[in-house]
């Protein structure tokens, strides 16, 4: 007798079906109760919430300019020294872990 692998064994089958009806019973919200909740969200957004205050303060910080013995890998462009320079080519510099 023939056997058609390719058919869904009958407890496959019904697991998916179980599966199936277990889905479309949750209680999934509707497109349209998720919008009202975005906007609903949205307009909190410019009121006072508890750890959400505005901070008008400037943050300042000195920029040191890179050393002679400092390169900015090309790859990762952080700035390294440069005993961890692997190779340069075309006036690019690559550090070790990025040829590594």
């Amino acid at each position: 007798m023939a056997t058609d692998y390719d058919e869904l064994r009958s407890d496959v089958a019904e697991s998916q079906n179980t599966s199936l009806r277990a889905v479309q019973s949750a209680n999934a919200p509707d497109a349209r109760s998720v919008v009202r909740e975005l906007e609903e969200a949205d307009a909190f957004e410019g009121s006072e919430l508890p750890g959400g205050e505005f901070i008008a303060e400037e943050l300042t910080f000195a920029v040191i300019p890179q050393k002679d013995d400092e390169f900015t890998c090309y790859s990762c462009f952080l700035v390294r020294h440069r005993s961890q320079l692997a190779h340069e080519r075309d006036g690019r510099a690559y550090c070790v872990e990025c040829e590594g």
